[in-house]
């Protein structure tokens, strides 16, 4: 069984927690990891872009010249892809990129990447995370205290605290996040994860009693 300090505000030890990360999922399938992070990355992307066909394009469509005896190579018209100010060959069009997982394989997807994180030692647990109102000055202390600063961060708290978001929003490098809101991408990405005792413990309750490794 593997043991987390369990740190305060301060960076003072004052509790262990003891998981493994097969507590989360039984095996790292690192396919349906990337599927998962291509899915969502994918469902990110606008697809609004648009160029012009030939077809298209402003010109005339008449002949440049005749088709021999000028020593030059046959050529069409100025609309030609080859030519300068011609349209696009495989002109782009709009389109939808989006697609989706089963609901289960995206769920094990996301306790695959945090059982991932906990196994390399990228999770730091923190007693309890609340501000009475929103304290810019005081999360960042908060986050140099642990010793945190420096690399991409993930706050992660049990249930959505909004004095908390708003007091880590404007940080650089780092995002904030309820545990209904953690995913394959946004659990991989930062160096590390900064979690309350409760968030983890909510990951814990969602585990299915028999969690099938991915297929």
């Amino acid at each position: 069984m593997a043991t987390i300090n369990i740190l305060d505000r301060t960076g003072k030890q004052v509790g262990t927690y003891d998981i493994e990360p097969t507590d989360l999922a039984p095996r790292i399938n690192k396919q349906l990891l990337h599927d998962a992070v291509v899915m969502y990355q994918a469902n990110q992307r606008q697809g609004t872009f648009r160029t012009k066909s030939r077809a298209e394009v402003a010109g005339t469509t008449k002949k440049m010249y005749r088709q021999k005896g000028t020593g030059n190579a046959r050529a069409g018209s100025r609309r030609s892809p080859v030519r300068r100010g011609g349209g696009h060959t495989f002109a782009k069009r709009p389109r939808d990129f989006s697609f989706r997982l089963p609901r289960k394989a995206l769920q094990l997807a996301t306790r695959m990447a945090l059982a991932s994180q906990l196994k390399d030692g990228g999770v730091v647990l923190i007693d309890d995370l609340k501000f009475d109102a929103p304290k810019t000055r005081e999360m960042a202390t908060l986050i140099k205290a642990l010793g945190l600063t420096g690399n991409s961060l993930l706050v992660t708290t049990a249930d959505l605290n909004v004095n908390v978001y708003k007091s880590a929003r404007n940080i650089d490098r780092v995002e904030i996040s309820p545990v209904s809101g953690l995913n394959a991408l946004n659990v991989l990405m930062p160096k590390r994860i900064l979690m309350t005792k409760a968030a983890i413990e909510a990951v814990r309750a969602n585990v299915p009693k028999k969690a099938d490794a991915a297929s």
